[in-house]
């Protein structure tokens, strides 16, 4: 792989979708700094909108204000640490808030290697030649029953249970994310979203969607329509970044 540098684009949209009364999604991005997050909130009221706009503004602000003296993975880490330490505490202290907390996915660039992290249901995904890959793995009840192999993927996608997610922030003194490190080259895709886009719509269909050679804006505004379309039972962020040579 070449030393060439590489520039990335990037484009988001969050609809409230069809059914619910509010969008309890938040997402920002920095390409200048190379950090995007998505994260999807939850509570009673509006609970899980503040939940979710505290954690893109610590993450946001504690990762475009990095000092270089650290990782790119551990200031990530501390991030997290201090956006669920915020949230966490602003329910402890209103009992309207109470156990609000928010999922999270975020991809952190530098050069030529990027990070994926979560926390809950939010996804991470990866595109290369025309493939679309989950990275990140799901924090929720079905898929840990998925991975023990209890039941089988038909069966999580119909389990009443699939709502219930084993990760989030805010709803514990202390969470650990999970990271994942990859290396990138020119023409990959990153699609961060929460669970309104891939409970309406298949990894099969989202890459079908985002072969179609687009600005990702109109690719955001496909996604979704789509998934409106589809139903659009929950709210729908969808962010994009794509690697430029």
């Amino acid at each position: 792989m070449g030393t060439a540098v590489v520039h990335f684009t990037a484009a988001a949209i969050s609809d409230r979708g069809r059914k619910r009364p509010s969008n309890e999604d938040a997402f920002g991005y920095s390409v200048e700094h190379g950090v995007y997050v998505v994260c999807d909130g939850m509570g009673g009221a509006a609970a899980g909108e503040i939940a979710s706009s505290l954690a893109v503004d610590e993450v946001m602000k504690l990762l475009t204000s990095r000092d270089g003296s650290n990782t790119l993975p551990e200031d990530a880490e501390h991030a997290v640490a201090v956006a669920n330490q915020t949230i966490f505490a602003r329910a402890e202290r209103s009992n309207k808030l109470s156990g609000m907390g928010t999922t999270m996915v975020a991809l952190l660039t530098s050069e030529r290697r990027a990070w994926l992290i979560n926390v809950g249901d939010s996804r991470g995904y990866h595109m290369r030649n025309g493939h679309l890959e989950q990275v990140t793995v799901d924090h929720s009840l079905v898929e840990e029953q998925v991975r023990l192999g209890r039941i089988d993927r038909a069966e999580a996608l119909r389990s009443p249970l699939r709502n219930v997610i084993t990760r989030a922030l805010g709803t514990q003194s202390s969470v650990t994310p999970d990271i994942f490190e990859l290396e990138i080259e020119p023409g990959d895709l990153f699609l961060l979203c929460s669970d309104g886009l891939t409970r309406e719509l298949s990894d099969a269909f989202l890459e079908s969607l985002l072969s179609v050679g687009a600005p990702l804006e109109e690719l955001c505004t496909r996604l979704v329509s789509a998934a409106n379309q589809a139903g659009g039972h929950d709210n729908i962020t969808c962010l994009l970044v794509r690697v430029d040579a």
